[in-house]
C-alpha cells in the first residue's frame, strides 16, 4: 500500500504542473476573458459625508473659520454680485464646503431660517486651546466645555453665522468620576433641569 501511494504522488504532481503550464501558455484572449473586470479606484480627497454650509457672507465665514478653527482655504469660486458660489476649507483632516445663499437655491442659512438643525462636531486633541481660540474669535458659548459623563471633554458653540459646533476630546476622568457625573446628570434630567 505504501509503495502504491508513493508511486501515485509523482503522477499527481506531474498532472498539476502540466495544467499550470497549459494555463500559462494559453492565448492572451482566453486568459483576458477569464479575469474579472478591473475596479477603478479614484483618489478623491473627500470623506464619505462632507458638510456643505449655507452662509449669509461666505467670505467673512471663511475668514472666521480660519481664526477660530485654524481652517485652510482650499478653493473659492466667485459668483454673481461678488458672492461665493462654492468654497472649500479644511479643518484638521476634514473638508467643509460652503457658499453664500442664493435665492434660487433651496438651502437657507441658520440666520434666515431662524434655527440650525445640524451640529458640526470637531474632535481635536488640544480641545481647550481650540475652544479658547473660537471663543476669542467671537463664538457664542451654548454649552461650556467640561468633562462629560460619557467620557469626552465636550462643549458647544454657535458661530457668528448661526451654525452650531461641538468641540471634544477624550476626558481624563477616572471610571469612578465618570459614574458620579453620570448619576448627577441623570438625577438633574429626572427633575427637568439642564445638567
Amino acid at each position: 500500500m505504501a509503495r502504491r501511494r508513493k508511486a501515485r504522488a509523482p503522477k499527481r504532481r506531474a498532472a498539476r504542473t502540466a495544467t499550470r503550464t497549459a494555463r500559462r501558455r494559453a492565448p492572451a484572449r482566453k486568459r483576458a476573458t477569464a479575469r474579472r473586470p478591473a475596479i477603478v479606484r479614484l483618489r478623491i480627497p473627500y470623506r464619505t459625508v462632507t458638510p456643505y454650509l449655507a452662509v449669509a457672507d461666505a467670505a467673512a465665514a471663511i475668514d472666521w473659520y480660519k481664526r477660530a478653527f485654524g481652517a485652510r482655504e482650499l478653493s473659492r469660486m466667485a459668483g454673481p454680485g461678488g458672492k461665493i458660489m462654492h468654497a472649500e476649507i479644511m479643518i484638521g483632516d476634514s473638508r467643509v464646503m460652503l457658499a453664500d445663499m442664493f435665492m434660487e437655491r433651496d438651502v437657507q442659512d441658520p440666520g434666515s431660517a431662524g434655527v440650525t438643525t445640524v451640529n458640526l462636531h470637531v474632535y481635536h486633541r488640544n480641545v481647550d486651546r481650540l475652544w479658547q481660540q473660537a471663543v476669542a474669535a467671537g463664538a457664542r458659548v451654548v454649552m461650556p466645555l467640561e468633562d462629560q459623563f460619557w467620557g469626552d471633554r465636550y462643549g458647544k458653540l454657535h458661530d457668528p453665522f448661526g451654525h452650531s459646533w461641538a468641540l471634544s476630546w477624550k476626558s481624563k476622568l477616572s471610571k469612578a468620576e465618570l459614574e458620579r457625573k453620570r448619576q448627577e446628570t441623570m438625577a438633574a434630567m429626572g427633575t427637568g433641569t439642564q445638567p
